[in-house]
């Protein structure tokens, strides 16, 4: 899959699985250990990155000195439907009109076309309706960081067109992960941290999974300034969180 250095041609799709993403994750991290010469890493996932984060961690566990997650991801076909039924109830209780009609057109998910799901699922105003913490920076956020000097203009082409197309092939992939199935213990310590302006379809699922997961040491903290992104929306407290609030997750 071609990234914002790479020639236009797109890779055959079969070479682009969350197997292969897992595997890419381990391997990196077993460099990083090598390099520094570390015994282990602590991991961050954000959104599909706690996917990709949770199921390194199980396959790794060696690996990691804790698991952090943010935007937590549990089933994504369930949350796709709660999102789905939530922003249609939402439009209907606001008089929103014209976008209960384009959602009863879409009708809930899964989709065949991907494109259908951002209007699905990220076109919700009440989830961006709240005042972030006093150091967020809009610009931190997709897809706007990715416009930034350092990218050349044809450089940020590439990368919007490379995450839509990732986007494309891995999305599917995802329907079947269900981590109160799949993950019902970690070997790490396992933290948690939600927004409390996050959508339900999301957070409901995190909770469910975080209350019956089996972890060395597990905490969850909801923050009142955040919604899908805590790191983001506030980064000073989640920069102080992983420096003094993980003491359940030594370095090995």
């Amino acid at each position: 899959m071609r990234g914002r250095s790479t020639v236009w041609a797109l890779e055959p799709a079969g070479t682009l699985t969350v197997a292969q993403a897992v595997a890419d994750t381990i391997e990196v991290v077993e460099y990083l250990c090598d390099r520094f010469d570390e015994s282990g890493v602590y991991v961050v996932g954000s959104s599909w990155g706690t996917t990709l984060g949770v199921l390194a961690v199980q396959a790794r566990p060696d690996l990691f000195h804790a698991y952090v997650g943010t935007g937590q991801m549990v089933s994504q076909a369930e949350t796709d439907q709660l999102m789905y039924a939530e922003s249609l109830a939402d439009a209907v209780s606001t008089g929103a009109d014209g976008f209960a009609d384009q959602l009863r057109t879409l009708g809930p998910p899964p989709y065949d076309d991907v494109l259908s799901y951002p209007i699905a699922l990220s076109s919700n105003p009440r989830w961006t309706d709240f005042t972030p913490g006093a150091d967020n920076d809009w610009r931190s956020a997709y897809p706007v960081s990715l416009f930034v000097a350092e990218y050349t203009f044809t450089e940020q082409i590439r990368s919007v067109a490379a995450l839509m197309e990732t986007f494309g092939v891995l999305y599917p992939q995802l329907q079947g992960i269900d981590f109160r199935r799949d993950v019902p213990s970690l070997e790490v310590p396992t933290f948690v941290v939600l927004g409390e302006h996050e959508a339900s379809g999301r957070a409901v699922l995190a909770r469910e999974w975080f209350g019956g997961l089996d972890a060395p040491t597990k905490e969850l903290v909801e923050w009142d300034h955040s919604g899908h992104t805590p790191h983001l929306d506030e980064p000073g407290r989640f920069a102080a969180f992983m420096a003094h609030g993980l003491e359940e997750a030594p370095a090995r």
